[in-house]
């Protein structure tokens, strides 16, 4: 089966300098829930750039969440714009979007949606077989740590084992960008450094330019850029002078 062409974008814009991956600008989005307006984003300027490690901190209802699945192609913004190395998303067709998100993005999310009738190795290749030119299975599973367990089924797995194999499954098709929801929100604190450990291996050793969001504050230490969100807005940005590991992690 012939593999459908990347996402090319048809409009251009100056990207805020030549390492940026993605940029909104005054990005807005507003939910009607009844009567009332929900404004989850209000005016939200940010730019991640080439092989980054940046954390979206806040609390439940900042605005996390809708600015992750505006910048990977999932939601559209009410208004300002989206950029992906210069190319506007914003006013794509959704068949620009499942390219773009079939190609250049891939995601972690809390819970593992793993088949569970497929083995780890099995679950990754589903994602190998649609892009053109991705990392064998065993490759990337043996770079979260799990080439001993190939051939176990979800059940066999613990959590962890579970979200490291969703982990796998997201980087197996070389995306751009990798975007990763509360990664650790379904697990213990052991197990959730883990999995932080094998995200911020994916963004070392391949440069994978990389967005967790999260509402554990300690985690952002891990982050080379911390962007703190509240009511919709960005209220506070910090670079990390030095990066914390992962394993050296408490909360």
């Amino acid at each position: 089966m012939a593999i459908a062409q990347s996402w090319a974008p048809r409009l251009t814009h100056p990207p805020a300098d030549r390492d940026t991956v993605l940029q909104t600008v005054a990005l807005t989005k507003t939910y009607r829930m009844g009567e009332v307006d929900v404004h989850a984003l209000r005016g939200v300027d940010l730019a991640l750039q080439e092989g980054e490690f940046m954390v979206l901190l806040g609390v439940s209802g900042s605005g996390k969440s809708t600015l992750l699945n505006i910048l990977g192609g999932l939601d559209v913004p009410t208004s300002g714009r989206v950029y992906y190395r210069g190319g506007e998303l914003t006013g794509a067709s959704e068949a620009e979007l499942t390219r773009y998100r079939r190609y250049h993005v891939g995601f972690v999310f809390q819970f593992y949606n793993l088949v569970p009738s497929l083995t780890a190795r099995e679950n990754v290749a589903l994602v190998t077989e649609i892009v053109p030119d991705p990392f064998e299975p065993e490759e990337v599973l043996e770079l979260v740590g799990l080439g001993d367990r190939l051939d176990h089924f979800p059940a066999q797995l613990s959590g962890g084992e579970q979200q490291r194999v969703a982990i796998a499954r997201a980087v197996a098709k070389r995306p751009d960008i990798l975007l990763c929801d509360e990664p650790t929100g379904a697990l213990d604190y052991a197990t959730g450094k883990l999995v932080l450990a094998a995200i911020d291996l994916v963004n070392r050793e391949l440069g994978t330019t990389t967005a967790v969001i999260t509402h554990n504050a300690p985690i952002a230490s891990i982050a080379d850029r911390v962007i703190t969100l509240g009511d919709g807005r960005v209220v506070h940005e910090q670079r990390n002078p030095v990066k914390a590991s992962a394993g050296g992690l408490q909360w």
